[in-house]
């Protein structure tokens, strides 16, 4: 039998989904937890990965198990895992679904804000920038619709099959005082490292240091860039996940960072 798993989880704690070796990892955390309370040796497959200190507002994996649990796993688990990671819904599914090979769109958003707030720090990125033209790194945004390899956007381009990505939005809002920024991505797949890549030169782009045309040469040329930089990871968060056999919608909206009405579309 097969479960999917439908969780979100702060991020800031952790070194991404993916387990690996001598650190703390949500995946290390939901099989040892879930081992425990099943009795077995169990293992997650995850929708995809996130990078250290990266969030999750939505996020699936899947689990087989001989036979179903007789007792309310949901409630149980929810006890047992850390405060910064919570389960929303377990959902019997097909055989042969696959949390990552059948979603077929993601969306990623990423905050930031332009002052310095104490409250804000883990669950969005700090620029400082007060004079950011938001109405060019939206025009640059829509360029990212245009094409669909991000070989220059991606920090492992080899290691993948593919560099083809179709990304079908790509959106900037404000607040209403203008210092909180949101900026929302939606593809089919992302690479390593492409929203933080594109992030960062989009904030180039409102600053001034780099042209649209400049941009969009990188996307023309697939040039990978000298010395690759990323966005801080503590903005982003996967906050959706789609499957033609399930499309739930986010149980949580970013805390209180995107619970305003007040976003702006640039």
């Amino acid at each position: 039998m097969r479960f999917f798993f439908h969780i979100g989880y702060n991020g800031t704690n952790y070194r991404g989904w993916q387990r690996q070796i001598n650190v703390n990892s949500i995946q290390q955390v939901f099989e040892e937890n879930l081992s425990l309370v099943l009795k077995s040796n169990i293992t997650c497959l995850g929708c995809g990965r996130t990078d250290a200190e990266v969030h999750a507002s939505q996020y699936f994996f899947h689990l087989d198990v001989q036979e179903k649990w007789n007792f309310d796993l949901l409630s149980r688990l929810n006890i047992m895992l850390p405060r910064d990671i919570s389960v929303f819904d377990i959902i019997e599914v097909e055989e042969n679904s696959h949390a990552q090979f059948d979603a077929i769109s993601r969306t990623y958003d990423y905050f930031i804000h332009t002052y310095k707030d104490p409250f804000l720090n883990v669950l969005s990125a700090l620029y400082i920038e007060r004079n950011l033209d938001l109405n060019k790194m939206q025009i640059a945004a829509n360029i990212l619709k245009k094409h669909n390899d991000f070989r220059a956007f991606c920090l492992t381009p080899d290691k993948g099959s593919t560099t083809i990505c179709n990304i079908t939005d790509a959106n900037l809002f404000c607040d209403n005082n203008g210092d909180k920024i949101r900026l929302q991505f939606t593809s089919n797949r992302f690479l390593r490292g492409m929203v933080r890549i594109i992030v960062r030169m989009l904030l180039e782009i409102g600053k001034g240091k780099l042209s649209i045309n400049e941009f969009e040469n990188y996307l023309i040329s697939k040039e990978i860039e000298t010395e690759q930089k990323l966005a801080f990871p503590q903005g982003l968060y996967l906050s959706k996940v789609t499957y033609t056999f399930l499309d739930i919608k986010p149980r949580t909206e970013f805390v209180a960072l995107a619970n305003s009405n007040n976003w702006i579309a640039v």
